[in-house]
C-alpha cells in the first residue's frame, strides 16, 4: 500500500506525526509513505524508515509573492511530483485550508479530520472521508488515532514511538558531558526570561558542568551570548542544521527547553528534558515521549493564556516582588531558576545512574 501524507509544518507538527507512521508500518505490512513538507523541514521526515520520498514546498515563501511562485514553474513542478506515483490513499494529517488545497493536486481518494475536529473546519470539503478525532488530546495522540482510522487498525495501546534511531547521531568517541539550552522560541510569551537563563547557566558552571547554546537567528545568536558572557562552562555554537541538531542532542546528557520545536525534537531523540510552559497548555503541546518533565507555571490569573502577547496588568504587589524588565512575562517566575536547577540536578543524576 502506498500513502502520501500531506503534514507541512511546523516543526513540532512534523515530529507529532512521526509515532503515526511507526503505527502503520506495524499495523499495515509492506505500507510506504510519501511524504508533503514545508522546504525547510524536509530532513525530518526523511529520518523515519517508512518514508520513501519526500516532496517539499514553500508554502510560506510562495504566500509572501504568489505570482512570482506561478511563474516560476515551481506550482507546475510541485503537480508532476505529486502525480508522478499512484496512490492508494492520501492523508491530510493538517486539517487547514492550505493543506486540504494541496490534496485537490492528488488523483486518488483523500481522508482527513472531519467539520467537529479539523482546525479549520472548511477543510474537510475537500476528504473524501472525513475522520472524527476528538480535540483536548495531546497532538501526537490525535495523528496516530486518524492514522488508524484512515487505514483500518486498532491504535497501538501504550506511548508512541517516533521511529527514529539515536544511535546514528552518536560519536563513536563520546566527548564531555554536556547540557543543551533550546531558548529560542516563537512567541514572544514563551520565552523564559533571559536572566533566568544566565542564572541556571552560572548554577551548572559552579558544579562544573558545560552548556551549549545552539541558535537559528541573529536575535538567538546575540541571546546565547548574552547568556554566554564571561562564563567558561558555556559554548555558544555554531548555526547547525537539523542533522547538525538532531546530533547536539543526541548527544546531550540532558536539555532544559521552552515551548519549542527543539524540544520536541528532543523528545523524539529520547533526550532527557525538562520543558518550560507559561502560556501554552502542555496537555496539548507538551514533550511527547519517556524521559520528558514538564514544569507548567501556576500563576492563577491567567496561565495557560494561549495569547502571543502578554496581557496581564503587573499588580503593585507584583511590582515590588518582581524585576518587571528582567522577569517577564511574570508566569515564569512561578518557574525560576532554583526550581528548574532543582529538577535538572535530579535529571542528571538519574542518567549518571543509568
Amino acid at each position: 500500500m502506498r500513502v502520501l501524507l500531506i503534514k507541512t509544518s511546523s516543526m513540532g507538527d512534523v515530529i507529532h506525526t512521526l509515532p503515526a507512521l511507526t503505527d502503520a508500518a506495524r499495523a499495515v505490512p509492506g505500507i510506504r509513505f510519501d511524504w508533503v513538507v514545508e522546504e525547510g523541514f524536509a530532513e525530518i521526515p526523511k529520518w523515519h524508515p517508512a518514508v520513501d520520498t519526500v516532496i517539499p514546498v514553500a508554502i510560506r515563501r510562495w504566500r509572501k509573492n504568489l505570482w512570482q511562485a506561478y511563474k516560476s514553474g515551481e506550482f507546475k513542478l510541485l503537480r508532476q511530483r505529486l502525480r508522478a506515483n499512484r496512490y492508494d490513499l492520501v492523508i491530510d494529517a493538517q486539517g487547514l485550508l492550505k493543506s486540504a488545497w494541496l490534496t485537490r493536486l492528488v488523483k486518488a481518494p483523500v481522508a482527513g479530520l472531519d467539520k467537529g475536529s479539523a482546525r479549520e473546519g472548511l477543510a474537510s470539503r475537500f476528504y473524501h472521508r472525513r475522520l472524527a478525532v476528538a480535540r483536548g488530546q495531546h497532538a501526537v495522540e490525535r495523528v496516530r488515532q486518524l492514522f488508524a482510522l484512515a487505514l483500518g487498525y486498532d491504535l497501538p495501546k501504550g506511548t508512541g514511538d517516533y521511529g527514529l534511531n539515536r544511535l546514528q547521531w552518536r560519536d563513536l568517541i563520546p566527548g564531555p558531558a554536556f547540557v543543551v539550552f533550546l531558548h529560542g522560541t516563537t512567541w514572544d510569551t514563551k520565552h523564559w526570561p533571559e536572566a533566568y537563563w544566565r542564572e541556571l547557566a552560572e548554577r551548572l558552571g559552579h558544579a562544573h558542568i558545560q552548556v551549549r547554546l545552539p541558535w537559528g537567528s541573529d536575535s538567538e545568536r546575540e541571546r546565547a551570548q548574552r547568556i554566554a558572557a564571561g562564563l567558561k562552562n558555556c559554548v555558544v555554537l555554531p548555526r547547525l542544521n537539523l542533522a547538525g541538531m538532531a546530533q547536539t542532542l543526541a548527544e546531550a546528557r540532558a536539555c532544559v527547553a521552552v515551548d519549542t520545536g527543539l524540544g520536541h525534537l528532543a523528545a523524539a531523540l529520547d533526550v532527557p528534558t525538562i520543558s518550560l510552559f507559561g502560556p501554552t497548555n502542555v496537555g496539548l503541546t507538551g514533550a511527547y515521549g519517556r524521559g520528558q518533565i514538564h514544569l507548567a507555571s501556576d500563576f492563577p490569573p491567567c496561565a495557560p493564556c494561549l495569547q502571543k502577547t502578554c496581557t496581564y496588568q503587573p499588580t503593585p504587589e507584583d511590582q515590588r516582588r518582581f524585576d518587571l524588565k528582567r522577569e517577564w512575562p511574570l508566569c515564569f517566575t512561578r518557574l525560576d531558576p532554583e526550581r528548574v536547577a532543582s529538577r535538572l540536578s535530579t535529571v542528571l543524576l538519574a542518567e549518571d545512574l543509568r
